[in-house]
């Protein structure tokens, strides 16, 4: 199995669309720009939704005709077709779509049960694959292992999504722990099971840290043999329908931990910390990642040997 693992960043979207600061198309830029320049070079910028349903998101259009690091891979949510046209619209050309396992939360969140949410997918994927330019399809298995409405969902289910998404067409599926209900021996089976059936390049995972087991579960995932995790710098998020819950796995907890294991990233640590304190500046409320002050501590004492961090 390769030792390069790819994080992509979600806190520009994910991180920021829980908070209550709403940051201007300036500040989110900034927290990219300081985000890419540690060498991170996938990261979701932004959605197009409805800025009444989701005011952090407003100004996506123009967020993204502000990125000019042709290096760095950015992506978009979109929710459904009209999404996609003001996606593809604004220059963006890698979209991310999003389908929860269960009923519950698919009417809860979009208004429609899974196999309408699917089909709205389906229709999507087919209209990109239609179009002039390329354009790169991503799609998120939310409730993953756990819905807040409905429990623990069965593997079987999760396995029929992610086939017919991979039939559909899509470059990824990323299998999301939404609201933080997995452990390591769950995340472990579900993703033997899968990785058995499609591969480990097709699967990415996407972890929160409601219960304190993100980096549990990105270990457990690794030994399945997934090299591609979402993960939010200073740990920036939440979910509206788990209260109280933290956000995605700190981005900076992420590296640390993998460098420690001997992986490869690609990313500079000490410009994560940097691009971490501003998220938490901007926002006033990112809790920065559990290591961070051990971190800065570290690596304030200038040890010539930095290879294992």
């Amino acid at each position: 199995m390769s030792v390069e693992v790819l994080i992509n960043e979600v806190g520009p979207r994910d991180g920021l669309q829980n908070q209550q600061k709403i940051l201007s198309v300036d500040e989110k830029h900034s927290l990219i720009s300081a985000i890419a320049n540690a060498g991170v070079k996938s990261v979701e910028v932004g959605a197009f939704v409805s800025p009444k349903a989701v005011p952090a998101m407003a100004g996506t259009d123009s967020l993204v005709k502000k990125i000019k690091d042709s290096s760095l891979q950015y992506s978009v949510l979109i929710p459904n077709m009209k999404g996609f046209e003001l996606a593809y619209e604004s220059g963006a050309r890698r979209l991310n779509l999003v389908v929860a396992s269960s009923n519950t939360m698919n009417e809860k969140n979009i208004r429609m049960n899974t196999e309408a949410a699917m089909k709205t997918c389906i229709e999507v994927i087919e209209c990109a694959g239609k179009q002039e330019d390329a354009v790169n399809i991503q799609a998120y298995v939310a409730t993953a292992w756990e819905c807040p409405f409905e429990g623990k969902m069965p593997q079987d289910k999760i396995l029929e999504l992610t086939a017919r998404l991979i039939d559909a067409g899509v470059s990824k599926v990323v299998l999301a722990d939404t609201v933080g209900g997995a452990n390591p021996q769950d995340t472990k089976s579900l993703m033997d099971f899968l990785v058995s059936k499609f591969g480990n390049e097709i699967l990415s995972c996407h972890f929160h840290d409601t219960r304190a087991m993100g980096l549990a579960n990105i270990y457990a995932a690794l030994t399945s043999g997934i090299r591609e995790f979402d993960a939010s710098i200073a740990g920036l998020g939440g979910c509206p329908f788990s209260p109280g819950a933290s956000g995605n796995v700190a981005t900076e907890d992420v590296v640390m931990m993998l460098h420690q294991m001997g992986y490869k990233t690609g990313i500079n640590l000490e410009k994560l910390l940097q691009a971490s304190d501003l998220a938490m500046e901007l926002t006033g409320s990112a809790p920065g990642g559990r290591a961070k002050l051990w971190l800065k501590n570290y690596l304030n004492k200038n040890y010539d040997d930095r290879s294992k961090i």
